[in-house]
């Protein structure tokens, strides 16, 4: 793996997201609070991965702090970045969340990167090439992570968050690796995925323990084939969630697939990254 050093800087100026980077071709994004890009070149697949980091007020200032990590796929300029880091800087500067990274990872082959092995057919047909969530997993944890923790003042608590087959990756890393993120946000999870088989081997993972305290947010919105698996999956934990995992599921047949990230991802993000001295989520309903 290897890291171009080469930064782009957004800066908000009249609303708009402008590049420090002239190489780059001028593209319309969302307006998004400060933040840089850097590209870092990658095998297994051999190719470019562009990530995006948001950094909370004064954290050029501060020397001395170090800050919690969020990191998320889907994370590109033209993706779910901006948003979300416009999210965590507005509840930072209300005082409703503490200070914390925001990192963005773009996709390359999304539906290739979020999805495990499937023994069905029907599945397969979504992408030329699906089943490298293991692959990914390995990139955040052996190069994007270790990265971060260079180039940026982290502490060691993370968390990813993640919709649709976004927030399958996020189910999945939580029961394949738990001990990777301390929170995981998941809204309208793709569980449906391999004909539900995370849904189904979920009491069996949950009774094997090795979880540790972390907290896993679950929602889902108006879906006929991910409500029903996510509101199982909550089933599935309050009869064996294991002692200090704090979770919570939140079924909103108000909103649809195409809504319910914008909608909850901010008041999720308050709920699970709560300033020092409130009082984090509690245990699932």
């Amino acid at each position: 793996m290897h890291l171009f050093v080469s930064v782009a800087v957004g800066l908000l100026i009249g609303g708009a997201c402008l590049s420090a980077s002239a190489a780059e071709p001028e593209t319309a994004v969302e307006s998004l609070p400060v933040h840089e890009s850097f590209t870092m070149e990658t095998r297994a697949p051999d190719e470019t991965r562009r990530i995006n980091v948001y950094m909370p007020p004064g954290y050029d200032a501060a020397k001395g702090p170090r800050y919690p990590v969020l990191y998320m796929p889907d994370g590109g300029l033209q993706e779910d970045f901006p948003h979300v880091a416009s999210d965590v800087d507005a509840a930072i500067r209300a005082g409703e969340m503490r200070p914390m990274l925001v990192v963005g990872i773009e996709n390359t082959q999304r539906r290739r990167d979020m999805t495990g092995p499937t023994a069905f057919a029907e599945d397969r047909k979504i992408a030329p090439e699906v089943g490298g969530s293991a692959r990914f997993r390995a990139f955040i944890a052996d190069d994007l992570m270790p990265a971060v923790r260079k180039r940026y003042r982290v502490s060691d608590e993370t968390g990813i968050i993640g919709e649709s087959l976004a927030g399958l990756f996020v189910v999945e890393t939580f029961f394949e690796r738990p001990e990777l993120f301390d929170v995981y946000i998941a809204m309208s999870p793709s569980l449906w995925w391999n004909q539900d088989a995370l849904v189904l081997s979920a009491e069996r993972r949950l009774r094997a323990g090795g979880f540790g305290p972390r907290t896993l947010l679950l929602s889902s919105a108006n879906e006929d084939n991910i409500a029903p698996q996510t509101a199982r999956l909550a089933d599935a934990l309050r009869a064996t969630a294991p002692k200090g995992l704090a979770w919570r599921y939140d079924p909103r047949p108000d909103l649809k697939h195409g809504t319910i990230y914008r909608a909850l991802s901010p008041q999720l993000l308050r709920d699970a990254f709560p300033p020092k001295g409130a009082t984090a989520v509690g245990k699932g309903k």
